[in-house]
């Protein structure tokens, strides 16, 4: 009789640690924070405004940092909202040059590889509030100063997560400052179509463009070098972008595989095919090189 009611006892003191563990430090499916991540993005803030773009000005890392993590830190990991960054923005803040935003999807890599850190193009990644969060992973706990190091909560646990939230504030942010012709690079080999709905460009992006600034929005559809291609100007999820864009009065362009582009990809697959150079690029000795697939990347 003793043996089993301590049996039993020790079975509810067991449930009731597991439960009281579950309270005080949920586990989630998601990655935890990134090590080092107040060195790393108060570095990244300096390098920034030190030698990627110095033309910001001078900027307070530390009190940036600050904003960043006071929009998470203390709160439930699923109800951080975009609203709580508004601080980091707004210290964060500075001017994004008319003609040089690149949006984009499923593409991140290769965007980055083809704005060069603003020097073609600016995309979100190439603001400091981009650049500051890039790559990175973060939330907080209830009740708690502390970062969780061991795991955070994915978009799908629940959308309102420090990551998910800083990312549409960013989106938001870099949509609203954006001027001039307004450029968008889209995967035609992305499944399920190049431009995703829902999607960042279509849910936060596109509705946050001012068009009393912008003259003209360029689609580029670009297929991986190895494919498939799934979608193109004029056709799937791209027409369904366009007619949106147009229907909202902007002014609209769409090239399939961009040939500036198409020239980048092909870094990584000199070998391919598609990446045969064409008769309007000459070799060192001024003499044309032979014609090839290249050769008819032009607008559609």
């Amino acid at each position: 009789m003793m043996k089993s009611l301590f049996l039993s006892l020790l079975l509810v003191s067991v449930l009731f640690m597991n439960n009281f563990s579950e309270v005080q430090g949920k586990k989630w499916k998601g990655e935890g924070t990134t090590q080092n991540l107040e060195s790393i993005v108060i570095g990244r803030c300096y390098d920034y405004i030190r030698t990627v773009n110095p033309a910001v000005g001078e900027k307070n890392c530390s009190e940036i940092w600050e904003a960043f993590k006071n929009a998470f830190i203390n709160k439930d990991p699923c109800s951080i909202l975009p609203k709580d960054y508004e601080l980091f923005i707004n210290l964060s803040l500075h001017t994004i040059p008319p003609n040089k935003s690149l949006f984009w999807e499923n593409n991140q890599l290769l965007v980055n590889s083809f704005a060069g850190k603003g020097r073609r193009y600016m995309s979100l990644g190439d603001t400091l509030f981009g650049f500051f969060g890039d790559f990175l992973n973060w939330c907080g706990q209830a009740n708690s100063s502390g970062l969780d190091y061991e795991s955070c909560p994915t978009t799908e646990e629940c959308e309102n997560n420090a990551v998910e939230s800083f990312w549409r504030m960013a989106s938001i942010t870099y949509a609203q400052h954006s001027s001039g012709v307004i450029h968008v690079l889209l995967n035609g080999s992305a499944v399920g179509g190049a431009y995703p709905d829902p999607g960042f460009f279509a849910d936060y992006e596109i509705p946050n463009l001012q068009k009393d600034k912008i003259s003209q929005i360029v689609i580029w559809v670009v297929d991986n070098i190895e494919g498939p291609d799934i979608d193109s100007c004029g056709t799937h999820t791209v027409k369904i972008l366009e007619n949106r864009l147009k229907t909202l009065g902007y002014d609209v362009t769409c090239t399939d595989n961009y040939k500036s582009v198409m020239f980048l990809l092909c870094l990584d697959y000199p070998d391919d095919s598609k990446c045969t150079l064409s008769s309007s690029v000459f070799s060192v000795d001024g003499s044309p090189l032979s014609d090839g697939p290249l050769t008819d990347m032009g607008t559609v």
